[in-house]
């Protein structure tokens, strides 16, 4: 499956998130565990909607 996780933006996005700044690195195994994370949503939202007979995901289906 192709990268839909821009490892580069896991950083910038914790920084972000993490207001108190008290986390000041990511382990590059982040990246791979939301590829996995991921993966496994866009895997039962598409059993959602094949479920629900529809060939379009929506949002609902996450």
């Amino acid at each position: 499956m192709p990268g839909l996780i821009i490892k580069s933006n896991i950083k910038k996005a914790v920084k972000e998130l993490d207001k108190n700044n008290e986390v000041t690195s990511v382990a590059e195994e982040v990246g791979l565990a939301l590829e996995r994370k991921v993966e496994e949503v866009l895997k039962d939202a598409i059993q959602r909607a094949r479920e629900n007979k529809r060939r379009t995901l929506q949002g609902r289906d996450i």
